[in-house]
């Protein structure tokens, strides 16, 4: 197509958002960015998504797409390029299902982790590492989840390779650390040093200023 139109309705913090970026990012397109307040959603976001009412929201030639690796795949099947996800059958396969496992599982397992404190700690810590080692195993060997180059996988677990980071330091927690998971503390610095994605990364200090009243709100609690 000669003239497109492509948008897409995001929020600044989200790593759901940048995952889609990224993927844009190495398809090399062009779009236009929307940034949505989630507290009070616009009539474009509730028009584009009337099912989930979430971002990401990837608009293109007036057609909405919505949930971040169905947008991921439309990208790699509508741009040539860089091919996201393998060519082969069963390794996208593979690939669709880590990248599921990523969301299902580790988001929740990890996010709980991070935050949990008193008798649930131990616990969530457990149940979260039993997850990541799963991980640390695919990883072995390999640069990226999918090789030597940036993958679907690896764009699905962009949280881990710095959200996850920075909401550790905020909390002073150790879940992912380098004696544990040396795979994935190394795919980590790689994979946050890729030109593609370090340049949607969200400011450490904003994200920070985030995380900082639920930080303060956990510690009222304990002291109650």
């Amino acid at each position: 197509m000669s003239e497109e139109e492509v948008k897409l309705i995001g929020a600044w913090g989200s790593p759901y958002i940048r995952r889609v970026e990224t993927a844009l990012k190495l398809k090399g397109i062009k779009y236009e960015y929307i940034e949505e307040d989630l507290s009070n959603k616009s009539p474009l976001l509730l028009q584009y998504n009337p099912v989930h009412k979430r971002v990401p929201v990837l608009v293109h030639n007036g057609k909405p797409i919505a949930e971040s690796l169905v947008i991921i795949e439309y990208i790699d099947e509508t741009w040539d390029g860089y091919a996201i996800l393998p060519q082969d059958p069963y390794e996208r396969a593979m690939a669709r299902l880590w990248a599921s496992f990523i969301d299902d599982k580790c988001m929740d397992a990890t996010w709980k982790a991070c935050w949990s404190r008193g008798e649930d700690e131990k616990k969530a810590k457990e149940e979260a590492w039993e997850l990541l080692e799963k991980l640390e195993n695919e990883l072995k060997g390999k640069k990226f989840f999918g090789g030597e180059r940036i993958g679907l996988v690896d764009i699905a677990a962009n949280f881990k390779g710095y959200w996850l980071g920075v909401t550790q330091e905020a909390l002073g927690v150790e879940l992912v650390t380098e004696e544990k998971f040396p795979s994935l503390c190394k795919w980590m610095d790689d994979f946050m040093n890729c030109s593609e994605v370090k340049e949607f990364l969200p400011p450490k200090d904003r994200l920070l200023d985030f995380l900082r009243p639920g930080i303060e709100a956990m510690s009222a609690a304990s002291k109650n």
